[in-house]
């Protein structure tokens, strides 16, 4: 495992002898931002350090424009208004997702259409979104598993000859690139998660990414509650008003403060979760080359911010006692996801034109393992224990 910088710690949580999945740490001047947050008397959003968190974001995406949110899902909400859905209108993307990729369609009217992933990368498969579109397909949404960026040319190319909306659940992928490119700078628009369980945390936060000039004020106004209180801020005009869509989605400032601290580290944030990853791929990957295991599949166009390391087991049952061997070493192995076309609201809100065998394959297969900063050697028993699983029927 890379060194991590002196002063960098664990948030305490009472629970040593455990060996969560996941656990928050402090990288380097969080305590510290949130003082001068508080020294400036301003706790509601859009203060000092929104703005700061909003300009590294920019500068690391490249983007025309980068808005701070209170959650990855506000984000995803703010660009389903933005594409101005609505009742009969559809969005394609993968049912192998998070709730938050289809409940901001739904919550327009919106329908959203699931479709299968490749194989190798878990990733929407570009084939499966062409054969999906009708006339009433608005949008493509592309979710970036576990941190490795989709297919996201041919899926331009489908949403440049249809004249769709290509926007970026990029809610694993801060850090990630794609033929050169971040994520995040490959769609009309992207959304950034900062949960707690992701490579750069605020506890819940999350960004609007936006790659058209042309979007940026109405996503200012949505993103102020219908109003433009950023116009009027800026002087532009002299009072605000209600003029638009919009909800409550802005941080506050302790948030943004804590963030910033995060972001400011995020190349050594992402190298210590490489070199996890690294460690995991070295002793799993020969089992995968003999047949016993999947592992994740990168690209050689494509580099992962290693956020997720995944076991693709034999099936549910290999799976099921997999989960239960870790757990008895108090080592917490979750799986992931439910597909959403199986799930009781999908089924009622979406639309499965197709079988998706991919999906319900994996999502039968695929198990996560602890994957944090100070993980430190406490890798190697949660290696040593996966191990001695898999051993068994090698």
């Amino acid at each position: 495992m890379a060194a991590w910088p002196a002063g960098f710690g664990v948030i305490p949580t009472g629970m040593a002898e455990k060996i969560p999945f996941n656990r928050p740490s402090l990288v380097g001047r969080e305590m510290e931002y949130i003082r001068e947050a508080l020294a400036l008397s301003q706790l509601a959003g859009d203060g000092v350090f929104t703005k700061r968190c909003n300009a590294l974001i920019r500068e690391k995406t490249g983007a025309a424009a980068a808005l701070l949110t209170h959650s990855c899902t506000a984000a995803l909400e703010m660009a389903a208004i933005l594409c101005d859905l609505g009742p009969g209108d559809e969005v394609i993307m993968p049912s192998f997702t998070f709730v938050s990729t289809a409940n901001a369609v739904v919550l327009r009217g919106a329908t959203p259409v699931f479709v299968d992933i490749d194989s190798r990368t878990l990733n929407i498969d570009p084939a499966q979104v062409a054969r999906a579109i009708t006339p009433k397909t608005r949008a493509i949404t592309a979710v970036h598993y576990a941190g490795v960026v989709a297919e996201m040319d041919s899926l331009g190319e489908i949403a440049r000859a249809h004249s769709l909306v290509l926007m970026e659940d990029a809610a694993q992928a801060y850090g990630s690139t794609y033929r050169g490119r971040q994520a995040g700078s490959l769609g009309d628009m992207a959304a950034f998660s900062f949960h707690e369980t992701k490579n750069i945390i605020a506890g819940e936060g999350g960004a609007l990414v936006l790659n058209r000039p042309e979007l940026i004020e109405r996503a200012e106004i949505i993103r102020e509650k219908g109003t433009n209180r950023s116009r009027y801020f800026r002087g532009q005009v002299d009072k605000y008003s209600w003029v638009d869509l919009g909800s409550s989605f802005l941080p506050g400032e302790l948030v943004a403060a804590f963030l910033a601290a995060q972001l400011e580290e995020e190349e050594h944030i992402r190298a210590t979760r490489l070199a996890l990853w690294q460690r995991y791929d070295d002793v799993f990957r020969p089992l995968a080359e003999k047949g016993r295991i999947g592992v994740p599949f990168i690209p050689g166009h494509a580099t992962t911010n290693g956020h997720i390391y995944y076991l693709l087991l034999r099936d549910l049952d290999d799976r099921t006692a997999f989960i239960e061997h870790m757990k008895a070493a108090q080592i917490t192995t979750p799986f992931h996801y439910v597909p959403l076309h199986s799930a009781e609201a999908g089924r009622h809100f979406g639309r499965t034109p197709f079988a998706l065998p991919v999906t319900d394959n994996v999502a039968e297969r695929l198990v996560r393992l602890p994957s944090f900063l100070t993980l430190g050697e406490d890798a190697d028993h949660v290696i040593n224990r996966a191990l001695s699983f898999l051993s068994r029927s090698s």
